[in-house]
C-alpha cells in the first residue's frame, strides 16, 4: 500500500532569458509594515533603472489582525499578478525593542516571501544598511537621503511619498543594481557571501564576476558596521538586570 504525501512538489523558478533579459529585469521592492507596506517596482537593464510603479498598502489598527494580514495579501497578489517580476526584494527584519511593531512587520514580510515563492518567483532579503549604502554609498543615510537619492537615480519629478514607498522602490534599485537573485535559502547558510544554490553569487562575493564595485565595497563596509553594532546591543541587553 502506497503512502500518499500532502508535501507539494517543489516550485522551479522562472528562469529570465530571451526577450524578457532584452527588456529588462522587473525587481518589486516590498517594505514591509502592517498599517503601511511599501511595494516599489523598477525595470533595470545593466546600471540603468526605471520606474515600473509605486504605491503604499495601508490598513486600519481598528481591524482584527487576519483581517488586516488578508488585506495585505491580496495587495500582494495583485501586485504579482499585475507586474509579474522576475525578482521580489524584502526588507530583512531585525529584532526592536518593540516586540508588537517588529512582529507584525516579520509577518507582512512572510506574506510576500510566500506570495512570491508561489509564483516561482526568486525572493532576496536585504538589510536596511545594505539598502541605503547602495543607493547612497552610506549604509547610515537617513529617510530623507534615501529619498532624495531614489528621485534622483529614477529621474522622478517629485519625491515618492510617503517614505514606505521611497523605501520600496530603495530595495528595487538595490537588488536590481546587485546584478542577481540571492535566494533566502543563502542566508542560512555561510554568512558573509557564500555562493547561493544554484551557482549565483552574492554581492559580497566577488569571484564569480571579479572584484566587488565600489558600491558593493560600501555595502559590505556598511553591513559590518551594522553587523558590529548589532552584537554590541544585544551583548549590552543581556546583562540589563545583572
Amino acid at each position: 500500500m502506497t503512502q500518499r504525501s500532502d508535501r507539494p512538489a517543489p516550485l522551479e523558478l522562472r528562469p529570465h532569458t530571451g526577450a524578457a533579459a532584452a527588456r529588462g529585469r522587473t525587481v518589486l521592492g516590498v517594505d514591509p509594515g502592517l498599517t503601511r507596506c511599501g511595494l516599489g517596482a523598477v525595470t533595470a537593464t545593466g546600471r540603468t533603472v526605471r520606474i515600473v510603479d509605486v504605491g503604499v498598502v495601508t490598513t486600519s489598527p481598528d481591524l482584527p489582525l487576519e483581517a488586516r494580514l488578508v488585506a495585505v495579501a491580496d495587495a500582494l497578489d495583485t501586485w504579482l499578478d499585475r507586474l509579474a517580476p522576475d525578482a521580489v526584494a524584502v526588507e530583512r527584519v531585525f529584532a526592536q525593542s518593540n516586540v508588537s511593531t517588529v512582529t507584525a512587520t516579520a509577518q507582512v514580510a512572510g506574506l510576500a516571501m510566500v506570495a512570491a515563492h508561489r509564483r516561482g518567483i526568486p525572493v532576496a532579503l536585504h538589510t536596511p544598511s545594505e539598502v541605503k549604502a547602495a543607493v547612497t554609498g552610506n549604509g547610515r543615510a537617513g529617510k530623507e537621503q534615501v529619498t532624495t537619492m531614489v528621485t534622483r537615480v529614477l529621474g522622478l519629478d517629485a519625491p515618492p511619498r510617503p517614505a514606505d514607498a521611497a523605501d520600496a522602490l530603495a530595495l528595487a534599485i538595490c537588488h536590481a543594481w546587485r546584478g542577481g537573485p540571492v535566494p533566502v535559502a543563502a542566508l542560512a547558510g555561510a554568512p558573509g557571501g557564500a555562493a547561493a544554490p544554484g551557482g549565483v553569487a552574492s554581492a559580497s562575493s566577488p569571484g564569480a564576476t571579479g572584484e566587488p564595485t565600489s558600491a558593493q565595497q560600501r555595502w559590505l563596509r556598511a553591513e559590518a558596521s551594522a553587523r558590529r553594532a548589532g552584537r554590541r546591543v544585544v551583548a549590552a541587553q543581556r546583562t540589563v538586570g545583572r
